[in-house]
């Protein structure tokens, strides 16, 4: 981020390699069409760019490009006025036939993406970006403006109504010491073989 400040144009490709997949995940979550999603990436790619003298070298970038993301896609639900909500176009499109062992993933997925919905947004929203976007505690606290402590509660009690909700087919969310800086693979489920 330093050397794109300064003006090297290839250090925002880097940058926009890095970020833009995690991002546009984030954002097909909520937003399901593509299209809308990778707008919302490409915002935030042109607010980073405007912001990028307001960067603080002394802080992480992961957080600091998923705040703005996190920031744009809340405005984009306020300015829908609605609750995000799956396009029918989604559900009208035949899915292609999967081996057995393909369709007990994809059923995993589609219930545990179900107990994700059924969860207060401020939970949920913790949860996909410790947890799926594999952001650590203090990094997810700064991306939604909340402390440490309560974000950590917000995990909690998330999981604890995945659990209920679950039951034994819940997977299991890696503990704040499990991720190590170099093992990312523990704290995504399609990377670790779970759901």
């Amino acid at each position: 981020m330093a050397a794109y400040v300064a003006g090297d144009a290839a250090a925002f490709r880097v940058i926009f390699a890095r970020y833009a997949p995690l991002l546009l995940r984030a954002m097909l979550r909520e937003l399901y069409v593509r299209e809308e999603a990778n707008d919302l990436v490409q915002q935030t790619f042109l607010q980073l760019h405007r912001a990028r003298a307001d960067f603080d070298h002394g802080q992480k970038l992961k957080p600091w490009v998923f705040t703005i993301a996190m920031n744009l896609k809340r405005e984009y639900f306020r300015k829908k006025k609605r609750r995000p909500e799956r396009s029918l176009e989604a559900d009208s499109v035949p899915e292609p036939a999967v081996p057995a062992l393909g369709a007990a993933r994809v059923d995993a997925r589609r219930t545990l993406a179900r107990a994700l919905d059924d969860l207060p947004a401020d939970q949920r929203q913790v949860i996909e970006l410790h947890w799926f976007d594999g952001l650590e505690f203090p990094e997810v606290a700064q991306v939604v403006g909340a402390s440490v402590s309560a974000v950590k509660v917000r995990a909690h009690r998330g999981y604890v109504r995945l659990r209920q909700t679950l039951g034994d087919e819940a997977p299991l969310p890696p503990l704040p010491g499990d991720l190590g800086a170099g093992d990312r693979s523990a704290g995504n489920p399609e990377r670790a073989g779970s759901i």
